[in-house]
């Protein structure tokens, strides 16, 4: 039997509240790190404690090799987090973060394992809904960098340090890989709410494709819009991090 994964090197709390009444488990973007999530608590309930996921190949993790697939991050997320589903919680993912809480739930759920009692997804199409760019994780480097500029996700400074970059780009090609790889496969809906988050101004997430959420849920849907692009997780937090406190309240 494989010894039980190391939660302090998987999961940041940013302020640890051991009599939370509500979990979030927040997966970031491609190429982000737990660390995008720790301002939340201040925006959050007292009684919810962040739980934000620190995959392999980032801050504290930078020298494991990140996952380049789906299945097998799926399997060691879950593997992680099965011992810890002991309190009611909820998932948010943006962007490459909202497919992998997606098939975490769907894992949980296969798995008989406590389901989430929300799901919050946030600058990511709905998963049954293709990816309609060309992929880019198998681009010559200098190629790749261009393609990955347009993302308008990496701060320019790290564009303008070699050394930064040369790190980056491996963790960069895997979550690429990971998004662009992916195939859906139908199942039954979730049994928990959804709610969908996009940005007014993300051309990669037209607003059809983030409100085709809904057919994933038997439960209640939201779909709501922001000032921004693709990384209004950044440039509207106060608003979307309200929301959030909203569905997250309404949760009982």
């Amino acid at each position: 039997m494989k010894p039980a994964p190391d939660l302090r090197k998987w999961i940041y709390r940013p302020r640890p509240n051991p009599q939370a009444r509500l979990r979030l488990i927040c997966i970031p973007y491609a190429g982000g790190g737990a660390s995008i999530f720790r301002t939340w608590p201040a925006h959050l309930p007292n009684d919810v404690d962040v739980w934000a996921v620190r995959l392999p190949g980032r801050e504290n993790r930078l020298t494991e090799t990140p996952h380049s697939r789906i299945a097998p991050l799926i399997e060691d997320l879950t593997a992680m987090l099965r011992p810890h589903l002991t309190v009611p919680y909820a998932l948010f993912g943006h962007s490459l973060g909202a497919l992998i809480s997606f098939e975490l739930a769907c894992r949980v759920r296969q798995e008989h394992l406590p389901s989430p009692v929300h799901l919050l997804v946030a600058g990511r199409q709905a998963p049954q809904i293709p990816d309609p760019d060309p992929p880019i994780h198998h681009l010559p480097e200098a190629e790749f960098i261009e393609q990955v500029k347009h993302y308008n996700g990496i701060p320019e400074a790290i564009f303008q340090e070699p050394e930064l970059l040369q790190l980056m780009v491996p963790l960069l090609r895997a979550d690429f890989a990971v998004n662009e790889m992916y195939r859906y496969t139908p199942r039954a809906p979730l049994d928990c709410p959804i709610s969908a988050f996009g940005g007014e101004k993300d051309a990669t997430v037209p607003v059809d494709d983030l409100r085709a959420w809904q057919v994933q849920t038997t439960h209640r849907f939201k779909a709501r819009l922001y000032s921004g692009d693709h990384f209004f997780l950044r440039s509207a937090e106060a608003s979307l991090l309200h929301d959030v406190m909203l569905d997250l309240t309404s949760v009982q």
